[in-house]
Protein backbone atom coordinates (compact mmCIF):
# COMPACT_ATOMS: atom_id res chain seq x y z
CA UNK A 1 0.00 0.00 0.00
CA UNK A 2 1.55 3.11 -1.02
CA UNK A 3 1.11 6.98 0.71
CA UNK A 4 -1.71 8.11 -0.90
CA UNK A 5 -3.92 5.08 -0.03
CA UNK A 6 -2.82 5.26 3.21
CA UNK A 7 -3.60 9.25 3.71
CA UNK A 8 -7.13 8.11 1.89
CA UNK A 9 -8.00 5.69 4.70
CA UNK A 10 -7.14 7.82 7.45
CA UNK A 11 -8.93 11.07 5.26
CA UNK A 12 -12.33 8.88 5.38
CA UNK A 13 -12.15 8.26 8.88
CA UNK A 14 -11.39 11.33 10.04
CA UNK A 15 -14.45 12.25 8.00
CA UNK A 16 -16.43 9.87 9.75
CA UNK A 17 -14.71 10.93 13.29
CA UNK A 18 -13.16 14.19 12.98
CA UNK A 19 -12.51 14.15 16.96
CA UNK A 20 -11.89 10.72 17.96
CA UNK A 21 -10.73 9.89 21.59
CA UNK A 22 -10.75 6.99 24.09
CA UNK A 23 -13.96 5.46 25.63
CA UNK A 24 -12.45 5.00 29.07
CA UNK A 25 -13.77 8.17 31.54
CA UNK A 26 -11.06 9.72 33.53
CA UNK A 27 -10.00 13.47 34.08
CA UNK A 28 -6.47 13.36 35.42
CA UNK A 29 -3.41 11.14 33.89
CA UNK A 30 -3.48 9.10 36.74
CA UNK A 31 -7.37 8.33 36.51
CA UNK A 32 -6.58 7.43 33.04
CA UNK A 33 -3.48 5.18 34.04
CA UNK A 34 -5.64 3.00 36.46
CA UNK A 35 -8.78 2.95 34.18
CA UNK A 36 -6.22 1.51 31.18
CA UNK A 37 -4.87 -0.95 33.83
CA UNK A 38 -8.06 -2.36 34.81
CA UNK A 39 -8.94 -2.40 31.02
CA UNK A 40 -6.83 -5.66 30.43
CA UNK A 41 -9.49 -8.33 29.03
CA UNK A 42 -12.17 -6.17 30.14
CA UNK A 43 -14.78 -3.74 28.22
CA UNK A 44 -14.40 -0.06 28.52
CA UNK A 45 -17.90 -0.24 29.57
CA UNK A 46 -17.21 -2.71 32.73
CA UNK A 47 -14.29 -0.39 33.39
CA UNK A 48 -16.24 2.56 33.42
CA UNK A 49 -18.94 1.43 35.95
CA UNK A 50 -16.17 0.56 38.16
CA UNK A 51 -14.40 3.70 38.19
CA UNK A 52 -17.09 5.71 38.43
CA UNK A 53 -17.36 4.19 42.44
CA UNK A 54 -13.78 3.88 42.92
CA UNK A 55 -13.16 7.50 41.88
CA UNK A 56 -15.75 8.96 44.00
CA UNK A 57 -14.05 8.23 47.20
CA UNK A 58 -10.55 7.75 45.61
CA UNK A 59 -9.01 9.13 42.58
CA UNK A 60 -5.33 10.15 43.59
CA UNK A 61 -2.11 7.70 44.51
CA UNK A 62 -2.53 8.58 48.18
CA UNK A 63 -6.36 7.69 48.77
CA UNK A 64 -6.27 4.88 46.68
CA UNK A 65 -3.33 3.11 48.34
CA UNK A 66 -4.93 4.11 51.65
CA UNK A 67 -7.49 1.55 50.20
CA UNK A 68 -5.72 -1.55 50.30
CA UNK A 69 -5.85 -4.55 48.54
CA UNK A 70 -8.57 -5.78 49.93
CA UNK A 71 -10.33 -2.56 50.10
CA UNK A 72 -9.93 -1.83 46.45
CA UNK A 73 -11.51 -5.26 45.03
CA UNK A 74 -15.09 -4.86 45.86
CA UNK A 75 -14.84 -1.99 43.61
CA UNK A 76 -13.22 -3.54 40.96
CA UNK A 77 -14.71 -7.00 41.61
CA UNK A 78 -17.16 -7.13 37.89
CA UNK A 79 -14.01 -6.96 35.95
CA UNK A 80 -11.84 -9.91 34.57
CA UNK A 81 -8.73 -10.93 36.90
CA UNK A 82 -9.30 -7.91 39.61
CA UNK A 83 -7.19 -9.77 42.43
CA UNK A 84 -4.32 -9.04 40.19
CA UNK A 85 -5.46 -6.07 38.78
CA UNK A 86 -5.71 -4.81 42.81
CA UNK A 87 -2.64 -5.90 44.10
CA UNK A 88 -0.70 -3.88 40.53
CA UNK A 89 -2.44 -1.12 41.25
CA UNK A 90 -1.96 -0.67 45.01
CA UNK A 91 1.49 -1.54 44.02
CA UNK A 92 1.56 1.12 41.24
CA UNK A 93 0.25 3.57 43.43
CA UNK A 94 3.15 2.99 46.35
CA UNK A 95 5.82 3.69 43.65
CA UNK A 96 4.39 6.68 41.96
CA UNK A 97 4.38 8.19 45.16
CA UNK A 98 7.90 7.03 46.06
CA UNK A 99 9.42 8.03 43.08
CA UNK A 100 7.80 9.94 41.30
CA UNK A 101 5.88 12.42 43.68
CA UNK A 102 2.87 11.29 43.10
CA UNK A 103 2.19 11.93 39.59
CA UNK A 104 2.39 9.93 36.30
CA UNK A 105 5.87 9.68 34.26
CA UNK A 106 5.91 11.36 31.23
CA UNK A 107 8.59 8.89 30.23
CA UNK A 108 7.87 5.17 28.69
CA UNK A 109 10.38 3.46 30.37
CA UNK A 110 9.39 4.91 33.58
CA UNK A 111 5.36 3.85 32.80
CA UNK A 112 6.70 0.47 31.52
CA UNK A 113 8.58 -0.21 34.75
CA UNK A 114 5.34 0.11 36.90
CA UNK A 115 3.07 -2.95 38.07
CA UNK A 116 0.08 -3.70 35.41
CA UNK A 117 1.50 -1.35 33.18
CA UNK A 118 3.11 -3.05 29.54
CA UNK A 119 3.87 -1.30 26.13
CA UNK A 120 0.50 -1.03 24.96
CA UNK A 121 -0.70 0.76 28.27
CA UNK A 122 2.23 3.33 28.17
CA UNK A 123 1.22 4.22 24.65
CA UNK A 124 -2.35 4.88 25.37
CA UNK A 125 -1.42 7.07 28.58
CA UNK A 126 1.86 8.70 26.42
CA UNK A 127 -1.03 9.09 23.84
CA UNK A 128 -3.80 10.10 25.39
CA UNK A 129 -2.77 11.73 28.41
CA UNK A 130 0.41 13.51 27.42
CA UNK A 131 -0.53 14.19 23.84
CA UNK A 132 2.47 12.24 22.48
CA UNK A 133 2.31 10.72 18.78
CA UNK A 134 2.32 6.87 19.98
CA UNK A 135 -0.23 4.48 18.64
CA UNK A 136 -1.25 1.70 20.60
CA UNK A 137 -2.05 -1.75 18.71
CA UNK A 138 -4.76 -4.00 20.48
CA UNK A 139 -6.66 -7.08 18.75
CA UNK A 140 -8.70 -4.54 16.92
CA UNK A 141 -6.16 -2.17 15.41
CA UNK A 142 -3.74 -5.28 14.50
CA UNK A 143 -7.34 -7.33 13.08
CA UNK A 144 -7.94 -3.58 11.45
CA UNK A 145 -4.08 -2.97 10.33
CA UNK A 146 -4.24 -6.46 8.69
CA UNK A 147 -7.34 -6.62 7.03
CA UNK A 148 -6.92 -3.32 5.09
CA UNK A 149 -3.61 -4.11 4.30
CA UNK A 150 -2.48 -0.58 6.41
CA UNK A 151 0.43 -2.39 8.48
CA UNK A 152 0.16 -5.98 7.81
CA UNK A 153 2.06 -8.00 10.38
CA UNK A 154 2.64 -11.23 12.27
CA UNK A 155 3.07 -9.96 15.93
CA UNK A 156 1.58 -6.91 17.31
CA UNK A 157 5.23 -5.45 17.78
CA UNK A 158 5.34 -5.51 13.84
CA UNK A 159 2.39 -3.77 13.16
CA UNK A 160 2.86 -0.91 16.26
CA UNK A 161 6.25 -0.52 14.09
CA UNK A 162 4.89 -0.47 10.78
CA UNK A 163 1.90 1.73 11.55
CA UNK A 164 4.78 4.33 13.35
CA UNK A 165 6.40 4.64 10.65
CA UNK A 166 4.25 4.69 7.32
CA UNK A 167 1.54 6.95 8.95
CA UNK A 168 1.63 10.07 7.91
CA UNK A 169 2.69 12.61 11.09
CA UNK A 170 -0.74 14.81 10.95
CA UNK A 171 -2.55 11.84 11.55
CA UNK A 172 -0.67 9.92 13.81
CA UNK A 173 -1.36 11.58 16.93
CA UNK A 174 -5.35 10.49 16.17
CA UNK A 175 -4.30 7.08 14.58
CA UNK A 176 -4.83 5.03 17.61
CA UNK A 177 -8.31 6.43 18.24
CA UNK A 178 -9.57 5.94 14.95
CA UNK A 179 -7.92 2.31 14.09
CA UNK A 180 -9.44 0.82 17.69
CA UNK A 181 -12.89 2.63 17.09
CA UNK A 182 -13.52 1.45 13.57
CA UNK A 183 -12.12 -2.24 14.88
CA UNK A 184 -14.71 -1.72 17.86
CA UNK A 185 -17.46 -1.15 16.02
CA UNK A 186 -17.20 -1.92 12.27
CA UNK A 187 -14.32 -3.93 11.27
CA UNK A 188 -15.22 -6.46 13.78
CA UNK A 189 -13.75 -9.81 14.24
CA UNK A 190 -16.75 -12.32 13.16
CA UNK A 191 -19.10 -10.79 11.01
CA UNK A 192 -17.64 -7.02 9.92
CA UNK A 193 -20.35 -4.48 9.44
CA UNK A 194 -18.62 -3.82 5.08
CA UNK A 195 -22.14 -1.77 4.33
CA UNK A 196 -21.56 0.64 6.90
CA UNK A 197 -17.73 0.61 6.35
CA UNK A 198 -16.20 4.35 5.57
CA UNK A 199 -13.48 2.54 4.14
CA UNK A 200 -14.25 1.28 0.54
CA UNK A 201 -12.12 -1.59 1.18
CA UNK A 202 -12.58 -3.22 -2.78
CA UNK A 203 -10.35 -0.48 -3.73
CA UNK A 204 -8.16 0.38 -1.37
CA UNK A 205 -6.62 -2.84 -0.40
CA UNK A 206 -6.18 -4.44 -3.76
CA UNK A 207 -5.19 -2.64 -6.99
CA UNK A 208 -5.57 -5.58 -9.25
CA UNK A 209 -9.31 -6.34 -10.96
CA UNK A 210 -11.53 -8.68 -9.90
CA UNK A 211 -11.17 -11.81 -12.99
CA UNK A 212 -13.81 -14.62 -13.05
CA UNK A 213 -11.98 -17.71 -12.76
CA UNK A 214 -13.90 -20.76 -13.58
CA UNK A 215 -14.98 -23.30 -10.85
CA UNK A 216 -12.94 -26.61 -10.73
CA UNK A 217 -14.52 -29.24 -12.88
CA UNK A 218 -16.31 -27.01 -15.32
CA UNK A 219 -14.77 -26.23 -18.47
CA UNK A 220 -13.47 -22.27 -18.76
CA UNK A 221 -16.47 -19.32 -19.25
CA UNK A 222 -14.96 -18.75 -22.62
CA UNK A 223 -15.86 -21.80 -24.26
CA UNK A 224 -19.52 -21.85 -22.86
CA UNK A 225 -21.51 -20.72 -26.14
CA UNK A 226 -24.15 -23.29 -26.94
CA UNK A 227 -24.77 -23.92 -31.09
CA UNK A 228 -27.69 -22.35 -32.31
CA UNK A 229 -30.53 -24.76 -32.88
CA UNK A 230 -29.97 -26.47 -36.35
CA UNK A 231 -26.86 -25.09 -37.21
CA UNK A 232 -24.62 -27.98 -36.83
CA UNK A 233 -22.04 -26.27 -35.44
CA UNK A 234 -20.03 -28.82 -33.25
CA UNK A 235 -16.86 -26.15 -32.69
CA UNK A 236 -19.59 -23.73 -30.55
CA UNK A 237 -20.95 -26.46 -28.42
CA UNK A 238 -19.81 -26.87 -25.00
CA UNK A 239 -16.54 -29.39 -25.32
CA UNK A 240 -17.45 -32.62 -22.49
CA UNK A 241 -16.02 -32.79 -19.22
CA UNK A 242 -13.91 -35.12 -17.52
CA UNK A 243 -15.33 -37.71 -16.66
CA UNK A 244 -14.70 -38.20 -13.08
CA UNK A 245 -15.38 -34.24 -12.45
CA UNK A 246 -18.21 -33.08 -10.11
CA UNK A 247 -20.76 -32.01 -12.87
CA UNK A 248 -20.70 -35.96 -14.05
CA UNK A 249 -21.34 -37.42 -10.63
CA UNK A 250 -23.82 -34.93 -9.89
CA UNK A 251 -25.32 -36.12 -13.18
CA UNK A 252 -24.99 -39.86 -12.65
CA UNK A 253 -26.33 -39.70 -9.06
CA UNK A 254 -29.89 -38.34 -10.55
CA UNK A 255 -29.07 -34.62 -9.63
CA UNK A 256 -29.39 -32.01 -12.06
CA UNK A 257 -26.42 -30.80 -13.67
CA UNK A 258 -25.52 -27.03 -13.19
CA UNK A 259 -23.37 -24.93 -15.28
CA UNK A 260 -22.00 -21.21 -14.61
CA UNK A 261 -21.77 -18.84 -17.54
CA UNK A 262 -19.66 -15.55 -16.75
CA UNK A 263 -20.02 -12.58 -18.31
CA UNK A 264 -18.92 -9.01 -17.41
CA UNK A 265 -19.43 -5.43 -18.38
CA UNK A 266 -19.14 -1.69 -16.71
CA UNK A 267 -18.01 -2.91 -13.46
CA UNK A 268 -20.02 -5.84 -13.08
CA UNK A 269 -19.62 -9.74 -12.71
CA UNK A 270 -23.06 -11.65 -14.21
CA UNK A 271 -23.03 -15.08 -13.43
CA UNK A 272 -25.90 -17.30 -15.02
CA UNK A 273 -26.95 -20.72 -13.47
CA UNK A 274 -29.05 -23.14 -16.04
CA UNK A 275 -30.48 -26.03 -14.26
CA UNK A 276 -30.59 -28.25 -17.26
CA UNK A 277 -34.53 -28.52 -17.00
CA UNK A 278 -36.55 -25.99 -18.50
CA UNK A 279 -35.38 -22.50 -19.21
CA UNK A 280 -35.36 -20.84 -16.54
CA UNK A 281 -32.11 -19.27 -15.81
CA UNK A 282 -31.32 -17.96 -12.22
CA UNK A 283 -28.60 -14.62 -12.42
CA UNK A 284 -26.95 -12.51 -9.92
CA UNK A 285 -24.95 -9.65 -10.06
CA UNK A 286 -22.13 -8.91 -8.16
CA UNK A 287 -20.79 -5.25 -7.87
CA UNK A 288 -17.11 -5.03 -8.40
Amino acid sequence: MNRARRIEIYERLKCANPAPTTELAYATPFELLVAVILSAQATDVSVNKATRELYSVARTPQAVMALGVDGLKPYIRHIGLFNTKAANVIRMCEILLAEHGGEVPRDREALEALPGVGRKTANVVLNTAFGEPTIAVDTHIFRVANRTGLAPGKTVREVEDRLTRLTPDEYRQDAHHWLILHGRYVCIARKPRCGSCPIDASRIVSSHPIRARPRAGFPDPSHRRRPAPGSGDSTLARPESPPDDRATRATRSGRRRVSSRVTTSCGRITVSRDHGRGNHDRQAAVQV
